[in-house]
């Protein structure tokens, strides 16, 4: 136990020492569940740190890895285009499915059981994944490795939360988050790499290393399991089950179908509506429903899960806009776009450093601030990119972008968790990371979306504006006796104007996403702090 906290158990509550008795209370009631964490020895402390890092990014880099080696894998596995849309999209919709039932496992079976477990199904999985021969079999593999991989994020920033004290989340939160992102931002390039050098089957096989250190870290983790509620909602978890799953194929398969004039779409759509009022409903008039409601009654962890909800929306979003932007249409080859992009991790890494350090001199709203404002200026600054512009640029935004997102990543994280209870941690760490998931598929579905539409406007703004012998039949008899040839050159005009009205179009997106997220900023008041707290205050309720 810190001193502050024990000089808190001495005074009498003032309002300058409220973020004092939080951080007792959270300390005691860890205590309850965890064999004193506080007094844990540290090797035993870095081993879990460590081994619960190795398990957050072996996840978030499946997210983004096999992506690349998407191409390879059809044709090895001889399927088109459309089918192995299911590769992602099987891993996608497994993980909304299991990741709101994380929270319920590691209510009543403990987080080191779940984990364990998640972790032997995760790297298994992986295995298959890189062994398989045919279509089904890779679609059926991913399935298994997104059910494995769910509760792996929300119930390794639980076990941080349990292990630290209260005073230490933002530094927990920092290293927890540096996981999910270098996961993220590493993976085109480590998908690239592999593929490029061994085979597509190693962006599978990678995950086998990783997926052992991270079980045997997680065997020292002592708990005692306390089953918070062991009657399970079946109501509840199938309507969230049916909505999720609903929603994630809409966001999924949209861009594929023409969204709405597509049935299958509406009925999705339809069913994911109708599937999440029952839910409410049903959360709201039970005695013991699947979420508990209780969780929104605390303003920081909503504010917080509407803000990562946009945060996977701009992050996600432009990750998966960089990769086809510099491959088709500044012909970058597969390795050279992964080593353009790693930049974006430095600047993760380095606003890691920094952040658990500021939220203890700076009111936590005005970093959230700052970061949204260093996110729009990369934003803005992606938006005077040009097909013949050198690396630099590219290398410059990234950087600023890593940088500022990461100074709204951690505070977001251990502010939502700061004053939630932690009997409903959990439970909360699951939403959490659902808000997270479904914000990264709306915004990557609106951007491919908004990146096809602009292109054909642009496609046929460009064209009206193009001269060719074909608008003139006088011209065009006129050009064929001087040039017999003449006519040929019309599919390459063609091809120019697509290349430049995709690039427009891509600018478009990145603007887009800059207004989004200057119109998050007001959200930052939203944030409860109270003044006197510790670390210039940190956000508590009112």
């Amino acid at each position: 136990m810190t001193k502050p906290c024990a000089m808190a158990c001495a005074l009498a509550p003032s309002p300058s020492s409220v973020w004092r008795d939080v951080q007792l209370k959270m300390s005691e009631a860890t205590a309850a569940i965890f064999d004193a964490a506080p007094a844990r020895s540290k090797g035993a402390y870095w081993i879990i740190t460590a081994a619960v890092m190795a398990a957050t990014t072996m996840q978030s880099l499946d997210t983004t890895i096999a992506n690349v080696a998407l191409p390879r894998m059809q044709g090895a596995l001889s399927a088109s285009q459309d089918q192995m849309g299911w590769v992602l999209t099987s891993y996608i919709v497994a993980a909304a499915i299991t990741i709101p039932l994380s929270g319920w496992l590691a209510n009543a079976f403990g987080k080191r059981k779940v984990l364990l477990v998640s972790i032997v199904l995760f790297t298994l999985a992986s295995l298959l994944c890189g062994m398989v021969t045919t279509l089904p079999e890779i679609v059926l593999a991913r399935f298994l490795q997104g059910v494995g991989g769910a509760a792996l994020v929300p119930l390794s920033q639980a076990v941080l939360f349990d292990i630290n004290e209260p005073k230490d989340f933002p530094k927990a939160m920092a290293i927890w988050a540096g996981a999910a992102q270098i996961g993220s931002i590493g993976g085109p390039a480590l998908g690239g790499w592999l593929t490029e050098n061994f085979s597509w089957r190693w962006v599978f096989y990678i995950n086998l290393p990783i997926g052992v250190i991270a079980f045997l870290g997680l065997l020292t983790l002592k708990e005692r399991p306390l089953p918070l509620r062991t009657r399970f909602d079946f109501m509840g978890f199938a309507a969230l089950t049916v909505a999720v799953t609903a929603l994630q194929l809409m966001l999924d398969r949209g861009q594929q179908l023409d969204w709405f004039s597509s049935k299958e779409i509406i009925t999705e759509t339809l069913i994911a509506a109708a599937a999440f009022y029952v839910f409410v409903v049903h959360m709201f008039t039970t005695d013991k429903p699947f979420l508990n409601p209780h969780l929104f009654q605390d303003s920081n962890f909503v504010a917080s899960t509407l803000f990562i909800f946009l945060i996977g929306i701009v992050l996600f979003a432009t990750l998966a806009l960089l990769p086809p932007l510099m491959q088709n249409e500044m012909d970058y080859p597969v390795l050279l776009t992964g080593l353009v992009t790693a930049p974006r991790g430095i600047g993760t890494v380095f606003g890691m450093m920094v952040v658990s350090r500021l939220l203890t001199l700076i009111d936590v709203r005005a970093v959230l601030a700052a970061g949204l404002a260093i996110t729009a200026l990369s934003l803005w600054q992606m938006t005077k990119f040009s097909p013949d512009m050198s690396y630099m640029p590219l290398v410059v935004s990234g950087l600023l972008q890593g940088f500022g997102v990461s100074l709204v990543y951690v505070p977001v994280s251990s502010t939502a968790f700061a004053t939630l209870d932690p009997s409903l941690r959990n439970e909360g760490a699951a939403l959490f990371s659902l808000m997270r998931n479904i914000g990264s598929s709306a915004g990557i579905s609106v951007v491919l979306f908004m990146l096809t539409r602009n292109t054909q406007t642009m496609h046929a703004a460009l064209t009206a504006m193009v001269r060719t012998p074909s608008a003139d039949p006088t011209s065009a008899a006129v050009a064929a006796r001087v040039d017999p040839w003449a006519n040929h050159s019309l599919p390459a005009i063609d091809a120019a104007i697509n290349h430049q009205a995709a690039f427009v179009a891509y600018l478009d997106d990145f603007r887009l996403m800059m207004v989004a997220t200057l119109v998050t900023l007001p959200f930052v008041l939203l944030i409860r702090t109270r003044r006197g707290a510790v670390g210039g205050g940190h956000a508590v309720l009112d």
